[in-house]
């Protein structure tokens, strides 16, 4: 059981990486995409509670903005 419990927060901890770099790496538009497909994997090999982490994790890097993003609105602005 306790092999397990680490397994699993190693796949949490992928999941968040893998999270992070398509926020780095992709445009908004398919890094939701992206993030979609990750949640729809790990729901099944992740507890409920380690799902749910990674739920909100993502949320929150859903909400940031991407620095293209930024630059381009400054750029806009002008």
């Amino acid at each position: 059981m306790q092999g397990e419990i680490a397994l699993n927060e190693q796949i949490l901890q992928a999941c968040r990486e893998l999270i992070d770099d398509a926020k780095m790496s992709c445009a908004d538009l398919v890094f939701k995409d992206v993030s979609l497909e990750i949640l729809s994997k790990a729901r099944s090999v992740l507890s409920a509670r380690q799902f749910k982490l990674l739920v909100a994790y993502t949320a929150e890097r859903m909400k940031e903005r991407i620095p293209f993003e930024a630059k381009h609105e400054l750029i806009v602005r002008r």
